[in-house]
């Protein structure tokens, strides 16, 4: 089965609308521009796409499942919202020669890739990214392939190139049961040449 129809599967029996947007974008919306282009990168159902549409930027959601993208621009239609959402493999297919002025993945790490995507940013763009880590202190939650999680502070190094606006990655220091466990978040800009 491939990616896509493993993700058509997932997202088959889900509601669009019912979607949230990832932590650190609901954190740090207040950072986002009055106006421009937003790109949700493997955004599955959209909440953050939703978020992004909503602030009023004109915003492009890429993400492998058919059925994720049909939902997206059903919803988005309905809602009347400046969000397209495009079928694309993000992993292994041919990115479109784009810039974006803020660029948001959640729950996403393919390292190959990352130049590329961060060239996906327009000078002065914003950069979310929020993803899993391996140090974590709810065994079982997220991608069991380690492959898939960050190792400690390697999303600051996978972002070096821009300037740190917000990172946050708590590990395993002090009380648990609270704060960001098993993820990390970076809130980065391009800077303008």
């Amino acid at each position: 089965m491939d990616p896509g129809q493993r993700w058509d599967a997932r997202y088959r029996e889900r509601d669009a609308s019912e979607a949230q947007p990832c932590a650190v974008l609901s954190a740090y919306r207040h950072l986002l521009p009055r106006e421009g282009t937003a790109l949700d990168l493997a955004g599955g159902l959209g909440g953050n796409a939703r978020l992004l549409a909503e602030h009023g930027l004109r915003t492009e959601l890429w993400d492998c499942s058919a059925v994720a993208v049909d939902k997206v621009n059903e919803l988005a239609a309905a809602r009347d919202l400046p969000l397209r959402a495009l079928q694309l493999d993000i992993e292994h297919g041919t990115l479109p020669d784009r810039r974006f002025d803020v660029v948001v993945a959640s729950h996403f790490l393919y390292r190959e890739r990352m130049p590329e995507y961060l060239d996906l940013l327009a000078p002065g763009g914003l950069l979310y990214w929020q993803t899993w880590t391996r140090e974590t202190a709810t065994p079982g939650s997220g991608p069991a392939n380690p492959a898939w999680r960050l190792a400690a502070n390697e999303l600051l190094h996978l972002c070096g190139g821009l300037r740190l606006l917000a990172y946050r990655e708590e590990g395993l220091a002090g009380d648990l049961q609270q704060g960001l466990r098993g993820q990390a978040w970076i809130v980065a800009q391009r800077t303008c040449p």
